[in-house]
């Protein structure tokens, strides 16, 4: 296989504004749900807190789903600290301690000039590989909400999505509105200068990613919902050839009503691919629950599921392997 998945773990202080993300069963677990979904891809569970990350209705992470299709087609993992709380108990690349910080009374990543070198350094060592493709997932709690900022201070009328089938879009707007006002911007305001906007709003995960994006000048997949809307659209806003990037994610994300996938994809001019997944016949109200508008993507689900479909699997069968994988906690 000449594709290697890459998982970039951020976190940002604006996932413990109450309500704004259930990536976590509280706003404070948001701080070991990244370290734990990269850790839960090699173990039964993840070594830093004794449970895997669940929402607080008790919906799965999506790792579940990266790690059945990474079961089935055995495809090499490298793990990225973007900038988080802990570090994964993991083998992992370090880039940078720097949390993103609540862009409502300062800049998110002052920092963020040392993430961007450090991560294309990486790409540009990956690049030397025998790599053609790389495919990035993130786990960011909060990201969805800083990936909405960002795309506002480009110019893009977006509505990222949400791991919750009730989008809190007027907790989100508000929050990016308070921010504009601290940073003494309007929406389009930075369409022009896309790193300030990433600097003002953004997160340590998108920063990593793009950084990335510019090391690596093979294939790219942006394997995410809405987040790597904005990561493409500051490539694009940088000069990046768009056509050699594709954005993986999920059904679900695509048919979100409350969100506009489809239409700011379009917008920027990036393929996108859809993994076909049904939990509908799933046995278990945890999973079934993804077919009620909850998680719908994370850990780079629909990139890793591409992966197993070009392995010669089907989404079925990932489907099948991820009731296995549920079971098996269940037991535990």
């Amino acid at each position: 296989m000449n594709s290697m998945f890459l998982l970039v773990l951020g976190n940002t202080e604006i996932s413990l504004i109450p309500g704004i993300s259930i990536a976590g069963a509280t706003p404070e677990l948001t701080k070991f749900t990244p370290p734990a979904d990269a850790e839960y891809l090699f173990y039964e569970k993840p070594k830093i807190i004794d449970v895997i990350p669940v929402t607080p209705e008790g919906h799965p992470t999506p790792a579940i789903i990266t790690k059945a299709a990474k079961e089935l087609a055995n495809f090499p993992i490298l793990v990225v600290r973007a900038g988080t709380y802990l570090a994964p108990l993991i083998p992992h690349v370090h880039i940078s301690n720097e949390v993103g910080k609540d862009f409502r009374g300062e800049p998110a990543l002052p920092g963020i000039s040392e993430i961007i070198e450090r991560s294309k350094m990486l790409g540009m060592e990956l690049d030397k590989l025998n790599v053609k493709e790389l495919v990035i997932g993130e786990s960011t709690p909060g990201g969805t909400t800083t990936a909405q900022a960002v795309l506002w201070a480009l110019g893009y009328d977006a509505r990222t999505s949400s791991a919750s089938p009730s989008n809190p879009q007027e907790l989100k707007e508000r929050v990016i509105l308070e921010g504009f006002k601290r940073a003494g911007i309007n929406r389009g305001s930075l369409k022009d200068d896309p790193i300030r906007a990433l600097m003002e709003f953004g997160d340590p995960t998108l920063a990593a990613i793009l950084g990335l994006s510019l090391g690596f000048r093979g294939d790219i997949v942006l394997a995410g919902g809405t987040q790597m809307l904005a990561v493409a659209a500051v490539l694009k806003a940088l000069g990046e050839d768009i056509t050699r990037f594709m954005i993986a994610t999920t059904r679900w994300v695509v048919e979100d009503k409350s969100a506009t996938f489809v239409k700011t994809a379009k917008e920027i001019g990036i393929m996108t691919y859809s993994a076909d997944l049904d939990f509908s016949k799933s046995k278990y109200k945890g999973l079934k629950d993804y077919e009620n508008g909850y998680v719908k993507e994370g850990v780079g689900a629909g990139g890793a599921t591409w992966l197993a479909v070009k392995a010669g699997y089907s989404p079925e069968d990932v489907f099948r392997k991820v009731e296995e994988l549920y079971e098996r906690l269940v037991k535990a």
